[in-house]
């Protein structure tokens, strides 16, 4: 199934952390990749799954050619028309950058993509320590023309994610810019000097939401998922108690978070939509991890579709992206990718969701 301008197209977002770079031997040790945590990962109580564990793709090396090519032939298969790859750029140095710098250089996959640009400090997130900074970020504009620059061949490329035919840049934290308007202009501007064209700019709703993206320059606003702002709802729902092995972790109710984000007002800017198989980073946190419950790929299948649905129903032929929240988030036990217990249960129930989107969309408040 290869959608087409007036279907949906769902962008699953990517992380190229499964590979070994200087910085992270000199961060966390020789060695470390994503896999370092997925392993270590134990349960918090009888029946917690963990650790999530690959299936037929393996614990893959991003290095390696033919597994970039099988997750793009898997994510083709399923109905998942590109890859978002997260994009670490610090005043002009790049961590994690192989994977992508590859596929630009080779041209394969032969698999829609854009980058989206993680633009936090760099600290010790991954394992619950995120006052500890590694790398700062900082922000000037002789730094915004230096990163359009250094982006333009990704732009260009004929793969590069198009939204009304113009190339498509994501920002994680457009909120951390000090003048994103600013910023938004220099981008656009360089572009089209270089030749690239008109640029389609658009920013993550993570912690912060309702701002219309025209007011600092942007065209689209994209939904994370889980929606933290709506946590409380989550957490409610889960009934007490829960023997968790580990203090302070925070459990969630997977149907209530789906059901929450569903019945979401639609804003009056352009707004893509965001879906999350299931999360429970507790293989990045020793304490203190956030642990969705119930997550199956029968309920992620439910909401999907009615998102996806509601992507047709409200937004334009040729601006009907939605993104997925994750391709590959294995330390967060997010994930499409096939896995031990569940094999490509995930990645069908995404193909069987946007193919039933194709359906009369029916606005619904219930739960998945």
């Amino acid at each position: 199934m290869q959608p087409s301008d007036v279907d949906v197209k769902a962008v699953a977002l990517y992380l190229p952390q499964f590979h070994r770079t200087p910085e992270n031997d000199a961060f966390w040790g020789a060695g470390f990749t994503e896999w370092t945590n997925v392993v270590r990962a134990k349960p918090r109580w009888p029946d917690h799954y963990q650790p999530h564990l690959p299936g037929e793709l393996g614990f893959y090396d991003l290095r390696v050619s033919e597994t970039r090519q099988e997750q793009a032939d898997l994510a083709r298969e399923h109905g998942i028309y590109g890859f978002a790859y997260y994009h670490y750029w610090f005043n002009g140095r790049r961590l994690l950058w192989r994977p992508f710098d590859d596929v630009l250089r080779s041209g394969e996959p032969d698999f829609p993509f854009c980058l989206v640009w993680a633009n936090e400090n760099w600290t010790r997130r991954w394992d619950g320590h995120e006052k500890d900074i590694l790398l700062a970020q900082t922000y000037s504009p002789a730094d915004d023309l230096a990163h359009i620059l250094h982006l333009l061949p990704a732009l260009a490329d004929p793969r590069c994610i198009r939204v009304q035919g113009r190339p498509l840049f994501v920002v994680y934290r457009a909120d951390h810019l000090p003048d994103p308007a600013r910023s938004a202009d220099i981008w656009r501007q360089e572009a089209l000097r270089q030749g690239v064209g008109e640029i389609y700019l658009a920013f993550v709703e993570s912690f912060t939401a309702g701002q219309d993206p025209a007011a600092v320059g942007f065209d689209a606003a994209i939904e994370f998922a889980p929606d933290w702002r709506l946590l409380p709802l989550a957490r409610q729902a889960v009934a007490p108690p829960l023997a968790c092995a580990s203090p302070g972790d925070d459990l969630m109710d997977y149907a209530s978070m789906a059901a929450g984000m569903l019945a979401k007002p639609w804003p009056s800017y352009r707004w893509f939509r965001g879906v999350f198989p299931t999360w429970d980073n507790s293989p990045r946190r020793v304490n203190g991890a956030t642990i969705f419950l119930d997550a199956t790929p029968e309920r992620y299948e439910a909401w999907l579709a009615q998102a996806a649905r509601q992507t047709l129903a409200r937004n334009p032929v040729g601006e009907r992206l939605l993104f997925l929240m994750a391709w590959n988030e294995w330390g967060e036990g997010n994930h499409l990718e096939p896995d031990a217990r569940h094999g490509r249960a995930w990645l069908e129930a995404t193909r069987r969701a946007l193919t039933a989107a194709s359906g009369p969309f029916t606005p619904t408040s219930a739960s998945p």
